[in-house]
């Protein structure tokens, strides 16, 4: 039998909508709200932490070298009750991987998990991109409402994107015109799709109409459970993301521990949970392309459609080396994010931006509170150690007034920065109940940017210029 393009989009098309209607298990199975008491936000972690627990998936191997297919070690681990599909040391490349429940996808030492370059190996499921649902090239490792998944190990996995492959997609990838191709000579390929996608979700065009992939250019993540519960990224060392490296999405229970992102393409931020609940991030090492961790909860009207925030979230004892952000909360965040703790993480690059990011405008909209961290040593950031900003890409202007409220900061000390804080709220959003207290701003260049309504305490904060320029250097 011959099938046919339109076979293809007629069948996804129906499995779309059944997508799309399908409870979201993650979300029905959920625990309590957490309470968080403002006075004293720390003593809530420990009852968080109890909430996040291993996925459970028996201790038996499914080694690939056994199988045709890693997809047939996939689905013999699965009919068996579940185990672990362990890519062996040694040198393999494959097209996207779907996982299945109970099903741990383990990397060991000494082997490397090449992804292909050529699209066609990743068909179309449901996905979101820049916080937005639509039916697109499939993440390169995926799970869809499944239960205990897991992708461990100590060895490698390579997206293989770069200058050739999956990056031009987004026009020149270096310098700041990613907006047009690489020879400056038209679009970038990604623009037209991303326009439209961005359109279609404002109309309330159905998610199965939203139909991408072959013959268009919005680029797969890397790793992205949907709607799952219980899930582990531990371990793994991760190359050339062709966008978004990890990206838990409408999941509760996320466990990112130990990974290493090495990844400086375009939007090739480090780890994105969006609309997720029960989240731990720990002992990781981020030198990425864009954002280091973002928090993420939905892009406008599909945002305020799905009406999901990102909540209870730990990020501990991560290393930031390269990016935009090192801990980034937006800027598609029209769902919200809440509960959120910080500690014990370091950041040092002159490429490196912001420490704590807020990022949000007039057309995402959407709550961002309770806000906590403490503990964060900082070498030299480019712009400031702490930015919020509501004036965030303001080309275009919104009725969803945004919201801050809520974000306390202790024992931050930072060596270098152009400003020690940088908040740009708007008159009619004010930025609420901002507490810094026994920190260090040292090197600033420029003193602190603060604009439109924002309450803002410091405590006990030292604020240190920098040096002048000697005799013949600029700053």
């Amino acid at each position: 039998m011959t099938i046919n393009r339109r076979d293809i989009v007629r069948n996804v098309l129906l499995a779309g909508a059944g997508l799309a209607l399908t409870p979201r298990v993650a979300w029905s199975q959920s625990p309590a709200p957490l309470n968080v008491d403002l006075k004293d936000p720390w003593a809530s972690l420990p009852d968080l932490l109890a909430r996040i627990t291993p996925p459970r998936i028996p201790r038996r191997d499914f080694v690939i070298t056994k199988y045709k297919t890693i997809s047939k070690a996939i689905e013999a681990a699965h009919k068996a009750g579940g185990g672990r599909v362990v890519v062996p040391e040694g040198d393999y490349e494959t097209g996207a991987i779907h996982l299945k429940s109970r099903v741990e996808l383990h990397v060991a030492a000494g082997a490397t998990l090449r992804f292909s370059r050529d699209p066609s190996k990743y068909p179309l499921v449901l996905t979101r991109w820049e916080g937005v649902e639509l039916m697109n090239y499939s993440p390169l490792i995926y799970a869809f409402e499944c239960e205990d998944v897991a992708v461990t190990g100590e060895g490698t996995l390579d997206g293989q994107a770069d200058e050739e492959h999956w990056w031009p997609w987004k026009g020149v990838t270096t310098g700041k015109r990613a907006d047009v191709t690489k020879n400056n000579e038209g679009p970038a390929p990604q623009l037209a799709d991303r326009n439209q996608l961005f359109q279609q979700a404002e109309n309330g065009v159905p998610v199965a109409q939203r139909v991408y992939g072959p013959g268009h250019f919005l680029r797969p993540s890397f790793i992205e459970p949907y709607r799952c519960t219980n899930v582990l990224i531990e371990g793994v060392t991760l190359l050339n993301a062709p966008f978004w490296v990890t990206h838990p999405t409408l999941c509760t229970n996320v466990t990112v521990r130990g990974i290493k992102v090495n990844s400086h393409g375009p939007n090739n931020d480090g780890c994105d949970p969006e609309s997720c609940r029960d989240v731990l991030i720990e002992d990781c090492v981020f030198d990425t392309g864009d954002d280091c961790i973002a928090l993420k909860s939905g892009r406008n009207g599909d945002g305020r459609r799905l009406h999901t925030p990102v909540e209870n979230v730990i990020i501990r004892n991560c290393e930031m080396k390269d990016g935009h952000g090192g801990i980034t909360v937006g800027s598609e965040i029209t769902g919200g994010a809440r509960n959120v703790f910080a500690e014990k993480c370091k950041l040092d690059s002159e490429n490196l931006e912001r420490a704590l990011r807020f990022k949000t405008n007039t057309l995402r909209g959407g709550i961002i509170e309770n806000v906590f961290v403490r503990d964060i040593e900082i070498g030299t950031v480019n712009l400031a150690p702490i930015e919020i900003d509501l004036r965030y890409e303001p080309r275009d202007s919104g009725p969803f007034v945004p919201e801050v409220r809520n974000v306390l900061v202790e024992r931050m000390r930072s060596k270098q920065s152009k400003h020690a804080l940088y908040i740009r709220g708007l008159e009619q959003a004010p930025v609420r109940n901002i507490v810094v207290r026994d920190s260090e701003f040292r090197g600033v260049a420029q003193g602190h940017v603060i604009e439109g309504a924002v309450d803002l305490t410091l405590e006990r904060v030292i604020t240190e210029a920098a040096p002048p320029p000697a005799k013949g250097e600029t700053k």
